[in-house]
């Protein structure tokens, strides 16, 4: 069961303040779900595997191969600004308004 210094010590490490009234109200809650969770570990598992999801799972993405691209003179025509055959962006790291 959970005490109130559990929760205490759960707040403390999510950097969280509680009040004492709020403080009893997770102990019921927290108290509650290892009940219910107490109720599942009675249920005979015997045989059943164990699962990840419910549904079987199949790889969506696409195959990796090779295909044509525009040359990079082409795509170059359309870059406001470029340097050495790359697009040439504004500086946006360490940027300062001050």
């Amino acid at each position: 069961m959970i005490t109130v210094h559990d929760v205490e010590q759960i707040a403390r490490l999510a950097k969280l303040e509680f009040t004492d009234e709020e403080k009893h109200r997770f102990i019921k809650s927290f108290n509650e779900i290892l009940s219910y969770v107490e109720l599942l570990n009675e249920l005979d598992l015997d045989g059943i595997e164990p699962t990840t999801h419910v549904v079987p799972l199949q790889n969506v993405l696409r195959e990796d191969c090779l295909e044509f691209s525009l040359p990079r003179e082409k795509v170059m025509q359309n870059a406001p600004e470029q340097k050495e055959g790359l697009f040439r962006v504004p500086k946006v790291i360490g940027a300062s308004d001050e």
